[in-house]
């Protein structure tokens, strides 16, 4: 199985941790964001990860090739010029990917013990939608709509925004993103988007074009978003007092 995990950002939040290095490499117990999540990912069946990359990307290979690659097939796709975000940096990186099966597309600073395995078997068993998105329900102003048949839109409360691509079947729910996706092989040649696009963009575009993309409920897991210094600060205290479950 392959892995994409989203390393190439900026880190601008955690200024000034990240004025000498990647946000992905900060550490957590010791340990760099980028190897938890990738030990998670390889627990759960990946044998190739491919890791975008940007910011201090030289850091980023030393530190792949002081692990010799985690014990896998180790893959660094590199952003020169900008961060090409979710979606142009798996169009960026699509060479590496086999195609063969669903693949995993994680954060770098998204910490979680949510069920990985069970997350792929789910997107198996459902019929080969397009991609399955972990979500889970907490407090925040952007959340995506989905309702009986999948993806249906958007919502960003902050510019009192929602967006619907096509007519709601069912009750349409909105439900925050929660940084893991499950996506089929079939997605690149549906990406006509180039250059810099968040892979909301294309998501949109094909659920309104009959694609389906599903939602995995993982509720009640542990959970983190790394994007601030205080969030960082959370994250080793709960580590440090044993109460972390990644």
């Amino acid at each position: 199985m392959d892995a994409m995990i989203l390393a190439a950002g900026l880190g601008t939040r955690l200024r000034p941790l990240t004025d000498h290095r990647p946000k992905a490499l900060l550490e957590i117990g010791g340990v760099a964001m980028l190897e938890r999540v990738a030990r998670r990912l390889i627990a759960a069946g990946a044998d190739r990860l491919i890791i975008n990359t940007h910011h201090f990307a030289e850091l980023v290979a030393r530190f792949v090739d002081a692990r010799e690659g985690f014990g896998v097939d180790a893959r660094l796709s590199h952003e020169a010029e900008q961060p090409l975000e979710t979606g142009g940096g798996l169009l960026a990186a699509e060479a590496h990917f086999r195609k063969q099966a669903p693949f995993f597309m994680h954060n770098a600073d998204i910490l979680s013990d949510l069920p990985l395995d069970a997350m792929y078997a789910a997107h198996q068993a459902a019929g080969d939608p397009l991609a399955t998105l972990a979500v889970s329900d907490r407090p925040t102003q952007r959340k995506f709509l989905f309702d009986d048949a999948g993806l249906l839109g958007r919502v960003d409360e902050s510019k009192e925004l929602e967006l619907r691509v096509r007519a709601a079947e069912g009750e349409a729910r909105a439900i925050p993103f929660a940084g893991v996706h499950v996506i089929s092989p079939r997605i690149c040649p549906l990406l006509t988007e180039r250059g810099v696009f968040s892979i909301l963009d294309p998501y949109l575009r094909l659920a309104a074009a009959g694609e389906r993309i599903i939602p995995y409920r993982v509720d009640g897991c542990d959970w983190l978003d790394i994007g601030r210094p205080e969030q960082l600060a959370r994250a080793r205290e709960r580590f440090a007092a044993g109460a972390a479950g990644w």
